[in-house]
């Protein structure tokens, strides 16, 4: 099953999910604001996106700037960060089964669906 993690009030997110709705294939949207994501299932899409937790993080959102910037983080204290701020996290990201992209430029997602 194709799962967006979708923000509404961000445009790249709308651009992604209409992407989706074209395609016509199956999928489901996790709000991620609304349904936060817990420690496990971010490294999970970490891993399918084959990058490190660093690469995830919006790092122009005032609460990196405020709290993080300029510290030496571990992975998991990244990972800690995001899910106590789902708002640092980027958007939007569509996993395919193993496969996983965000979705900036919104097109990338037609690699994996």
């Amino acid at each position: 099953m194709i799962e967006i993690y979708h923000n509404p009030r961000c445009s790249k997110s709308r651009q992604g999910l209409a992407i989706l709705e074209e395609s016509g294939k199956d999928y489901k949207i996790i709000k991620y604001l609304d349904e936060n994501l817990g420690p496990e299932q971010l490294k999970n899409i970490i891993a399918k996106l084959d990058i490190k937790p660093i690469e995830l993080v919006r790092k122009n959102e005032a609460i990196w700037k405020s709290d993080y910037k300029g510290k030496t983080l571990s992975d998991q204290e990244i990972i800690e960060a995001m899910v106590a701020n789902p708002k640092l996290i980027e958007r939007p990201i569509v996993t395919n089964g193993n496969d996983a992209v965000v979705g900036r430029p919104p097109e990338t997602i037609l690699n994996i669906i």
